[in-house]
């Protein structure tokens, strides 16, 4: 039996997670924060619905496998170390553009494309991980 104080809670604290993951995912690569952090509070978000809804409703609230997202998250991280790569720069280094114009642009880098890539990853990890665990405990009562 779901509790309807449990299920209340998650539909107000779930949005509010995933944007503070989104903040912490935006300002990590210049202070505290980043991908790995904001995919951990990610990840809570989901297990928190998980907990309150059911493995199979948070994952059709998720809507990829988890394991998929992963492998999304391996391929970004390593598409970031690609464009140094290109231009004759070593392996990994920082590539830095402006995204908009003048001083209303907005400096954007293959930093924050890693950091998108470690984020998916971590989510990834975490939620096959944890749906895995919580479907066997299930089916153990």
């Amino acid at each position: 039996m779901r509790s309807s104080i449990l299920q209340t809670a998650t539909r107000v604290l779930m949005p509010l997670l995933l944007l503070f993951a989104v903040f912490l995912l935006l300002r990590g690569h210049n202070a505290p924060g980043g991908g790995f952090v904001g995919g951990l509070v990610v990840s809570a978000a989901f297990i928190l619905h998980a907990t309150a809804y059911g493995v199979e409703a948070s994952r059709r609230v998720l809507m990829i496998d988890a394991s998929t997202l992963l492998g999304i998250g391996l391929s970004v991280a390593l598409g970031s170390a690609l464009p140094s790569a290109l231009v004759g720069r070593p392996f990994m280094s920082a590539l830095w553009g402006n995204l908009g114009r003048g001083d209303a642009g907005v400096p954007v880098g293959t930093p924050l494309v890693f950091d998108v890539g470690v984020f998916l990853a971590v989510i990834g990890v975490v939620l096959t991980i944890a749906f895995m665990l919580i479907d066997v405990a299930s089916q153990e009562e």
